[in-house]
């Protein structure tokens, strides 16, 4: 007996070795970021900068894998349901956690409990944008046309339950206009849809929408950031026209399935707050007009939480959501 003992005890102290040298040589093979949305959007596109950053450190391929549909939802499952090895990684944030649940979208998993929050990105504004053929160049000429067009306006956003889609329908139910929405499954098809013409009008974020309103392809209408955009003091803010409370970043965020090891998440953490300083990095979100501020996991999980609470009630009531 005793030596079964014994023999179990040491058996249990190995695996315990083994678990604890597994998650402290991590990453040993290919790590996946998943994108929830199509790829060269925002969310893609700052996947594959940071994913560089983590490529150099870790000393192991991190891969962007999109899997884009149901405003996200499709990628959230598929890492909630992943396996907390550290091995699957999503970009998370305000259209897949807050603004999906806020529409009463059935995501099928819980924003804040399914999840390890692991580091805070930064967001950039979304902005309305009109093709020049529509004919409006000012936000009141915008205004006078959206209460011309009984119909509603269509536009593009980057799919259901995005910050565009959000933006556009909270703002319309606030401003008592219609618009009528043309749902894609990323910024990118969003935008090249908008600027062949087929629809007019697209609410979409600012990091999607700048390069073509520097270029004169794009009118921008107003941006849904708190002050004007640096190098843009011409693009007046939903806040300027008398909307103040219409001031949203479409904010992004690094998370993980539930019960990620602490000291893979620590790891993540630091990085990802490092590389947020290196200069190819800062030169980007800083032409996106991101909010770029470093956090630890657990001041990104109460952010999570607190934009939760803030938006969900009401983006609902604003859009009569039941």
């Amino acid at each position: 007996m005793n030596l079964m003992r014994a023999v179990l005890c040491v058996g249990l102290c190995l695996a315990a070795s083994l678990g604890s040298a597994s998650a402290a040589d991590w990453p040993t093979r290919p790590v996946k970021i998943i994108v929830p949305f199509a790829a060269g959007g925002q969310s893609d596109i700052v996947a594959r900068l940071f994913a560089q950053s983590l490529t150099e450190r870790f000393k192991q391929p991190f891969i962007v894998e999109n899997i884009s549909g149901s405003g996200g939802a499709r990628a959230s499952i598929n890492t909630a349901k992943a396996d907390p090895d550290g091995y699957t990684l999503m970009i998370t944030g305000m259209a897949t956690h807050i603004l999906a649940p806020a529409l009463n979208l059935k995501i099928g998993f819980d924003p804040i409990k399914d999840f390890t929050h692991i580091a805070y990105i930064g967001g950039s504004p979304s902005a309305f944008v009109v093709h020049p053929s529509i004919g409006t160049k000012t936000f009141e000429e915008f205004m006078a046309l959206a209460k011309a067009t009984p119909d509603g306006i269509q536009y593009v956003s980057p799919g259901v339950g995005s910050g565009g889609n959000s933006v556009a329908e909270y703002f319309a139910a606030k401003a008592g206009i219609k618009l009528a929405h043309v749902p894609h499954r990323g910024g990118n098809t969003a935008v090249s849809d908008l600027l062949a013409g087929h629809v007019k009008m697209g609410s979409l974020t600012w990091s999607t929408a700048r390069e073509h309103v520097s270029a004169g392809t794009l009118v921008p209408i107003a941006i849904s950031s708190g002050e004007r955009a640096p190098g843009f003091p011409n693009v007046p803010t939903f806040k300027d026209k008398g909307y103040p409370d219409v001031v949203t970043t479409v904010w992004l965020s690094l998370s993980g399935p539930r019960g990620l090891p602490d000291d893979i998440v620590a790891q993540l953490n630091d990085q990802m707050n490092k590389a947020l300083q290196l200069p190819n990095v800062k030169a980007q979100l800083e032409r996106d007009a991101f909010d770029v501020q470093p956090m630890k996991p657990a001041e990104v999980t109460s952010l999570m939480q607190t934009e939760y609470d803030k938006w969900v009630p009401a983006l609902r009531k604003a859009l009569d959501v039941k």
